[in-house]
């Protein structure tokens, strides 16, 4: 997936899926120097080692990148990068999109972004699923985001808001995440979990240091029960985070589309859903139907 969009007069947004397996080096390379950019302009250089800043092509080939550029002079200005875990559910293989970071340039925050920056790609991600639940994880310690995931998606565990439910299922992928996964958010091997409350212990040591917040640095929710569960749950002394698991689900989507997305913005997020279904359904047919090339292991060889 490879979809622009215009998102109002003043900024268009660019959502590039699993570049690191598709784009040529000179093009990564212009990608990830505009992450970079904004996050230069966010947290000291270099203090990330993690996910997109490790400098590893291999984790830009589960991520996908969300990006806001300046239509004045085409700068970016913010980034989403999400994360493809793969893990097993059921016995069957399957993807959990991790939501992964997000950075805004200081100077552009409290611009209408947020749509854009935590739901525009899962929604397109969904669309791409057939409209079927997605199963999504994030790890925080910051209540404005504790809240946001609870109040965004379906089936949100853990948290204070109504329906918080630890399932099996929510286990297993708790599991699965934190035995495989800690380098997709920066966790290292010597963090704890406490499988009860899904809160990772000393979470901070693993690349993502510089991004440990005291209580009061955390931005806060508009509902306080959000920022009295962070309080009570968290050790911020220590560096504790919550992992959320959660599902992008038709009621999720529904919400999305009715109290997240502007109204001037329904037809371009129309387009690029629309954009984003038709490279699923249509580009293999195409690319099957030239049989003088060579397709992965569908078609191995060229003739």
């Amino acid at each position: 997936m490879d979809v622009r969009m215009r998102v109002s007069a003043d900024y268009e947004t660019r959502v590039v899926e699993r570049p690191g397996r598709w784009m040529k080096a000179a093009e990564l390379e212009q990608l990830s120097s505009d992450l970079r950019l904004v996050a230069s302009k966010t947290l000291k250089f270099g203090s990330l080692t993690y996910g997109v800043f490790s400098g590893d092509r291999s984790r830009l080939e589960h991520s996908i990148i969300t990006i806001v550029y300046r239509r004045s002079d085409r700068q970016p200005i913010a980034f989403n990068s999400l994360a493809l875990m793969e893990i097993s559910l059921a016995g069957k293989p399957y993807e959990v999109l991790h939501l992964g970071l997000v950075m805004i340039d200081p100077d552009e925050r409290s611009r209408g972004l947020s749509w854009i920056l935590y739901g525009l790609t899962c929604f397109l991600m969904f669309l791409r699923n057939q409209l079927r639940p997605i199963w999504i994880s994030n790890v925080t310690q910051v209540p404005a985001v504790v809240g946001m995931v609870a109040e965004a998606f379906s089936n949100v565990f853990p948290g204070p808001h109504a329906g918080a439910r630890r399932s099996l299922t929510h286990v297993l992928l708790a599991r699965q995440i934190m035995a495989r996964h800690r380098h997709v958010f920066g966790v290292g091997p010597e963090a704890g979990f406490d499988e009860e409350r899904f809160v990772i212990t000393n979470a901070y040591t693993g690349g993502s240091d510089d991004l440990k917040k005291t209580f009061d640095e955390a931005a806060k929710h508009r509902v306080e029960t959000f920022n009295e569960f962070c309080r009570k749950e968290l050790d911020y002394t220590r560096g504790d985070d919550v992992l959320q698991i959660g599902q992008m689900s038709f009621q999720s989507a529904r919400t999305y589309l009715a109290d997240a997305v502007p109204r001037g913005s329904l037809a371009a997020l129309a387009v690029a859903g629309a954009a984003a279904t038709l490279q699923r359904l249509v580009l293999p047919v195409v690319h099957w139907a030239d049989s003088t090339r060579q397709w992965n292991v569908l078609r191995p060889w060229t003739r």
